[in-house]
């Protein structure tokens, strides 16, 4: 038994790390797709990249995604980003981006893993999100002005990145933009120094639901579900 239990670990192991390259490659397609297959040019995609090289994704993986998305070649990318909104267990709004090549497929799934057991169920919560651009990025120098920064490059508003997200000696920040300045915001950013981790458009919660270790579980369990679905992109929760 202990083998067959330790070969199943394995196994499992190696469908989360297939699932996680699987939505790594979509989100760099669709960067490339959106704005071109030029990293230098293309915030977005850069950060795409450097995941998936972090995350030990092939070259040749990463290039055919490229070129897959940016219409180079024979191949063209046919996903299209689908939004799903809902409540996870104990009233937690939820929204779900999928990228899928078939949204007759995926709606019906993603309603599905919503009722399942009664913990959750769809509905409207956008208004408890807002849809706006977000730039992660460090600086090599501790001491730098961030906030002058942000004002410079564009950006509404700026938080301090998690330490665990920080290189030792670093600075870290996350810009909040308009939709619509996230790729200017990105480049003025980089410009002065700053090393872009991510610049992507993403739900961010205008409030948190506080609830107790039993209850932060079952909402866990529930997202876990979510994200494991193979055309599920991001899941975005009030919950810190």
């Amino acid at each position: 038994m202990g083998a067959q239990w330790k070969q199943a670990g394995r196994e499992a192991n190696a469908q989360k790390k297939g699932q996680m390259v699987v939505k790594l490659v979509r989100e760099i397609m669709v960067a490339a797709k959106l704005g071109g297959a030029d990293p230098d040019c293309n915030a977005r995609l850069a950060a795409a990249v450097e995941k998936a090289k972090k995350a030990s994704v092939y070259r040749d993986t990463i290039e055919r995604a490229i070129k897959k998305g940016a219409g180079i070649g024979d191949e063209a990318v046919t996903y299209e980003t689908v939004v799903y909104e809902g409540f996870a267990p104990h009233k937690v709004p939820v929204v779900v981006e999928c990228l899928t090549d078939n949204r007759n497929r995926t709606a019906p799934e993603i309603r599905r893993l919503f009722t399942a057991g009664s913990l959750g169920q769809p509905g409207s919560v956008g208004f408890f999100f807002n849809h706006c651009g977000v730039v992660e990025a460090t600086h090599e120098d501790a001491n730098r002005d961030a906030e002058g920064d942000a004002i410079e490059a564009g950006a509404q508003e700026i938080e301090s990145l998690e330490a665990s997200e920080v290189p030792e000696g670093q600075k870290g920040a996350r810009f909040i933009t308009e939709i619509k300045d996230l790729d200017t915001v990105s480049k003025a950013l980089k410009a002065a120094g700053w090393k872009i981790l991510a610049a992507e458009i993403r739900y961010v919660a205008k409030n948190f639901t506080e609830l107790s270790d039993a209850h932060r579980k079952d909402v866990e369990n529930f997202l876990t579900a979510l994200d494991d679905h193979d055309d599920v992109h991001r899941v975005y929760a009030a919950l810190k």
